[in-house]
């Protein structure tokens, strides 16, 4: 295992848990939200909480439409500055999975003072900024609180024309579906925290939850990407479920063709999984099955919590070539066609 720099205290010794595997199971979530009042929905929300989508969006006009998401969690590393740089990269994923451009952004900074120096709180808003920079945003203000536990992350302010708006149903059957990045970031956690990760890895994730999924307004000009989502807390598996539901189809997987980062699925059959990825596939139930020859490992795979994960795209078969171009022009090497959707109730079956 290796990093860039070590802080004095292992960040993630502080957490009980990391990244986005400290998102509620998306069953226990679906339980509480059911039962919640029904909201006040004025015409100008084009999205809110009903279909679980990255963000809400509301028109302000007949070109423009505002779209606002948060995402913050706690370390998935111990360097300060890579945990800062994965947090920001990871909330500003949301604002270009509904196919818009970010604005602005506030950081939600909530730190154990009496066991982090000043100065390793300051790395992780370093590696935060370091990211809205790429993007070309500023962090324009933001809220901090003294807490048990080191959290991080950002509120971010986007903008998209309404006609633009990709969300999470829509797809249809007989579209293919496209994984912009690689698999594995949660069982790379797990190993990393067992001390266990080779260095090469911990390059791979690090290159991998760091890079912004900027392909997301450029898909959404495509009148052949009928649904857009990014793939983090609740898995391949929980994310694809939720497609499938919103849009009442189901969806068929090939194994063989999904992006995996490098030795993820051998640390996998070392057993190194994340709490996380057994609550998700508790949650999923029936409505993931795989084929005889898929193992244990397979299913954590596809459970594993993505950490700012990859654009999760369900596009018409003629737009396939367009939409992998634009991957490939913004440097996602690992963005490849993994399955389809199909006619019947929402479910996932892996071949």
């Amino acid at each position: 295992m290796s990093e860039s720099k070590e802080s004095p205290v292992r960040l993630t010794q502080l957490a009980h848990g990391g990244g986005c595997g400290c998102k509620i199971a998306p069953g226990v979530l679906e339980k509480i939200l059911a039962k919640t009042a029904p909201p006040f929905m004025p015409p100008q929300l084009l999205v809110g909480i009903e279909t679980s989508d990255d963000a809400a969006v509301w028109q302000l006009n007949d070109s423009q439409a505002i779209i606002a998401t948060t995402d913050f969690f706690m370390p998935v590393v111990d360097d300060p500055f890579h945990f800062g740089q994965i947090a920001a990269t990871n909330a500003i994923s949301d604002i270009y999975a509904m196919g818009g451009t970010p604005l602005f952004a506030l950081a939600i900074v909530g730190m154990p003072v009496a066991k982090l120096d000043t100065g390793t709180i300051k790395k992780i808003l370093d590696g935060g900024e370091s990211v809205c920079a790429k993007a070309r945003i500023p962090i324009a203000g933001g809220h901090t609180i003294d807490s048990l536990e080191p959290i991080y992350g950002l509120v971010v302010i986007g903008l998209v024309r309404p006609d633009h708006v990709k969300r999470n149903f829509g797809a249809k059957p007989g579209d293919k579906l496209i994984l912009g990045k690689g698999l594995g970031v949660g069982i790379y956690s797990a190993a990393f925290k067992k001390e266990a990760l080779k260095a090469h890895d911990y390059e791979a994730m690090i290159a991998s939850t760091t890079q912004l999924n900027t392909p997301g307004p450029a898909l959404a000009c495509l009148d052949g990407v009928h649904a857009l989502t990014d793939v983090t807390g609740f898995g391949l598996g929980g994310h694809l479920l939720e497609i499938c539901k919103a849009s009442g189809v189901a969806a068929s997987l090939n194994f063989d063709a999904l992006p995996i980062l490098p030795n993820a699925l051998d640390y996998a059959r070392e057993g190194f999984v994340t709490g996380a990825s057994t609550r998700n596939l508790q949650s999923y139930g029936t409505l993931l099955t795989l084929a005889d020859r898929l193992g244990e490992p397979e299913r954590n795979l596809l459970a594993d919590p993505q950490t700012s994960g990859g654009l999760l795209v369900a596009c018409a078969p003629d737009t396939v070539t367009e939409v992998l171009s634009i991957f490939l022009q913004q440097g996602f090497e690992r963005a490849s066609v993994i399955g389809e959707v199909i006619d019947g109730l929402p479910r996932v079956v892996v071949a």
